[in-house]
């Protein structure tokens, strides 16, 4: 679990086993992410979204995957689902697909992930 944040269950995943991470390939710079979860997201000065550390620090190497915080599991599956870039990559540690481009399946919302 992410030291800090307590654990939930969000429709069968537990939010301490996310990780997040953004394709700035295709990141369009619309901001949904950052607006849905400024302490997971920010804009670099190129215009397009990172993912802050557990430091808060922007991460800009490419393909850098943090932990998401159990508070903000919810928005940050939800910038996935309605990311104009999708661009947005949810996991599980295990790597299983939560939210976004590589998720088969009926999107979830966070209205449905509602323990």
């Amino acid at each position: 679990m992410v030291a800090g944040f307590r654990s939930r269950n969000l429709g069968g995943v537990s939010d301490d086993e996310l990780l997040v991470r953004v394709d700035q390939d295709l990141c369009t710079g619309d901001g949904l992410c950052v607006q849905y979860a400024p302490e997971v997201f920010e804009f670099d000065v190129d215009g397009l979204a990172y993912v802050k550390g557990e430091d808060g620090e922007l991460q800009l190497a490419a393909g850098v995957t943090v932990p998401v915080p159990a508070a903000a599991a919810a928005r940050v599956i939800d910038s996935a689902i309605e990311c104009p870039g999708d661009c947005i990559h949810v996991t599980e540690r295990s790597g299983k697909a939560v939210a976004g481009p590589d998720f088969i399946g009926m999107p979830q919302t966070p209205s449905r992930l509602s323990a």
